[in-house]
């Protein structure tokens, strides 16, 4: 198929939302968070994802993510609004917003908790992309939503002028090689752990969590993957494996992200929204053992890694419920 230009980036990271102890958004530490960020080589950031917490953030809060990532990126990255709704009407009107806001693009998640059928996915994802000029980026998460977007459906999407890309949690190579064959569509992955064999047969880049602490080594690995140089790619990828493995495996990846980018100093707090919690003491023993195995990683230094896991424990309750209009 034809190439066609991206306007996403490629290393993109999928925001950790810093907040303060008592559960507020900690914007000081958003911004320079972000910065730290495309200072390490991100040229794409993706806010209110799920690794932004959207479900427990209000529409206010995202839009205001927007617009601080828009203001702090100036032109260095791309900012790609995240989330969405299990209410098209919401939806739509979230992404119309955002658009107003700054964001570069869209990444519209499947509809979650509501099982909606092929035929609804494809309407859903279809009256989104209708409504704003932006690109769309489809989030396919069954693990997360209860519902994959099915090869058939992803042909038909891939029609729709605005829809440029997929973002791909369901690991299923053969699909992804499939629909790269037959489409213009972009893959990003979505698992850390899948970055380079994903990249080694056709996708277009990365939208990481691991990547919150370490994006320098996901920019040296695009970059080698687009100088052919499968050798480096692969050699960073092994550097990263401990490294993802503690931040993917032991608890949610933005209950580990926050934990180690806290005992890192780069955020004030490692808090977390209920019903998220930190982890708990046995769970971050597992996170720091695997810490204890990585050596030679662009950008990690832990050295001076002081995790708290008093300030970790529990979860916060914010002054204003998420999801509210």
């Amino acid at each position: 198929m034809a190439n066609q230009e991206n306007p996403f980036g490629q290393v993109l990271v999928a925001l950790v939302t810093p907040f303060q102890a008592d559960g507020e958004v900690d914007w000081p530490a958003v911004e320079k968070h972000i910065e730290d960020c495309i200072q390490s080589g991100a040229d794409g950031i993706v806010v209110t994802g799920t690794t932004g917490e959207t479900s427990t953030l209000t529409d206010p809060e995202k839009l205001k993510l927007v617009e601080v990532a828009k203001s702090v990126s100036s032109g260095r990255a791309k900012i790609i609004t995240g989330g969405g709704s299990n209410e098209t009407a919401h939806a739509i009107e979230l992404y119309r917003a955002s658009e107003k806001a700054g964001a570069d693009g869209v990444m519209i998640v499947t509809p979650y908790y509501n099982k909606p059928t092929q035929a609804g996915l494809l309407t859903h994802f279809r009256l989104v992309a209708d409504a704003t000029d932006l690109p769309v980026i489809l989030y396919d998460i069954p693990g997360r939503t209860g519902v994959p977007i099915k090869y058939e459906t992803i042909l038909r999407l891939a029609k729709h002028p605005n829809i440029l890309a997929v973002k791909d949690a369901k690991g299923d190579f053969s699909e992804v090689s499939r629909v790269l064959n037959q489409t213009d569509l972009m893959y990003f992955t979505g698992d850390d752990a899948n970055v380079v064999p994903q990249l080694a047969i056709g996708a277009t880049g990365l939208i990481g969590v691991t990547a919150n602490i370490a994006a320098a080594p996901y920019r040296a690995i695009i970059d080698a993957v687009n100088a052919g140089d499968l050798h480096t790619a692969r050699d960073m990828h092994q550097k990263l494996e401990p490294l993802v493995r503690a931040v993917m495996t032991h608890v949610p990846g933005t209950v580990a992200a926050k934990y180690i980018l806290h005992g890192l100093g780069r955020i004030g707090s490692p808090r977390v929204r209920l019903p998220l919690v930190g982890p708990e003491e046995w769970e971050a023993a597992l996170i720091e053992d695997e810490l204890a195995l990585i050596t030679d990683v662009p950008g990690v230094d832990l050295s001076n890694f002081r995790p708290d896991r008093n300030a970790a424990a529990g979860g916060a309750l914010p002054k204003i419920a998420g999801t509210t209009r």
